[in-house]
């Protein structure tokens, strides 16, 4: 059996000892050890990584009692030295520690019982047993897990006997019956846990409540401890720093210039929208001037997706007309019927697109495609002109 020296010290970080079996298995080569302070997976805490002799470990399980340490190979020797990637630990180890604190504090402020908790690359999160949680509440319980920090409350961990456990008032009753493990927070909770922690709350850092979202009836907190919580607090940092230069002006005014700044771009747009218009009304009526029978058609160097489907709506509803319109810019052609006797342009598309590399759909009063060359664009409107009986004229 190996012996779990993360169990004795979560702060080994070094240590030399024995390999007591080698496996090799379709996935990989793994290890058992004598010895060993890489924590596996379990109790929504991922596993530890490092080096065991300067050979990286990949992943860390538990199957049957027993600690298997995935390697990229298998090493030479049967003594080894093993060293823990530390900054992952750590930061295990202040969002764990930090999850048992912030649960605590839910039920005492929140009146809210943790339901689960999942400790991922980029956050944390909790679920809780509430419906709502409003912001004030949600601020009131970030000053108070923080002020539970500050305080630096010792963090312990022992085993109890299962008669020992029933004396304690733990958060919910542990589902082994043996050697059960005890993390107390001083003066806050007693859990029953077998993860890895912090000595003290200090060590957390801090807690960040990042948001609150509804999750099956329930309430899921997205949260940051000390490390994580520090560079996001930098980031936000840049972001805000980018934005007041951006806009020329002091961190603290720039909501009130972005308002400003959103009420312009809403007036630029609607008197874009107009000049649109206005222009849209005179081309249709170029168009529909130049055209050959019922078929409209025009290559544009430029015109966005959207503003050909626009101009081919505003024929369509002037006349009984078929619209076909090609962009060079970005490979798109756009067909369009008015009236009852025109193509159904959805399954005209649907038919023929594959031919020409081209992805697109749409109704049978429209249809929009987009192609991945300006040649395999072409290449289509031509060919859909020559269907619809105007054949494009080299």
């Amino acid at each position: 059996m190996t012996k779990k020296l993360y169990y004795e010290s979560a702060y080994t970080r070094e240590w030399g000892t024995r390999i007591t079996r080698k496996l090799e298995r379709e996935d990989g080569a793994y290890l058992v050890l004598e010895e060993t302070a890489f924590y596996p997976h379990g109790g929504g805490q991922p596993c530890d990584l490092g080096w065991i002799d300067k050979i990286p470990v990949l992943d860390v399980v538990q199957e049957d009692g027993e600690i298997l340490h995935k390697i990229e190979r298998l090493p030479e020797r049967e003594e080894v030295t093993c060293r823990l990637d530390w900054d992952r630990r750590f930061d295990h180890m202040q969002h764990h520690s930090g999850q048992h604190l912030l649960s605590a504090m839910c039920l005492q402020v929140c009146e809210a019982e943790t339901l689960s908790f999942h400790l991922g690359q980029d956050y944390a999160t909790i679920d809780i047993a509430r419906s709502d949680l409003p912001q004030h509440q949600l601020m009131m319980l970030e000053l108070e897990v923080n002020d539970q920090i500050y305080l630096n409350r010792q963090v312990t961990n022992y085993v109890v006997s299962r008669e020992q456990a029933a004396a304690l008032p733990l958060v919910k009753q542990p589902k082994v019956t043996d050697d059960i493990r005890i993390v107390e927070i001083e003066g806050i909770e007693y859990n029953a846990c077998g993860g890895t922690h912090v000595s003290a709350t200090g060590e957390i850092g801090m807690i960040k409540l990042l948001r609150a979202e509804k999750q099956k009836g329930n309430i899921r907190l997205y949260f940051k401890c000390g490390y994580r919580a520090l560079k996001e607090f930098n980031a936000g940092m840049e972001i805000l720093g980018s934005l007041s230069a951006r806009f020329n002006t002091a961190k603290e005014e720039i909501l009130d210039r972005i308002a400003k700044w959103d009420q312009e771009q809403k007036q630029l747009q609607a008197e874009l929208n107009a000049v649109k218009a206005e222009n849209d009304a005179y081309l249709a009526g170029k168009l529909l001037a130049a055209r050959q029978g019922r078929l409209v058609k025009h290559v544009f160097a430029d015109k966005p997706m959207k503003d050909m489907q626009n101009l081919a709506a505003k024929l369509t509803e002037q006349a009984e007309v078929i619209v076909l319109f090609a962009s060079n810019s970005d490979h798109k052609v756009v067909l369009a019927q008015g009236g009852e006797s025109g193509p159904a342009c959805g399954a005209f598309f649907k038919q023929h697109l594959a031919d020409y590399r081209g992805k697109g759909g749409g109704s049978d009063k429209i249809a929009q495609a987009g192609f991945n060359t300006m040649e395999d664009a072409m290449a289509f409107y031509r060919f859909t002109a020559q269907s619809l009986g105007q054949p494009e004229k080299e």
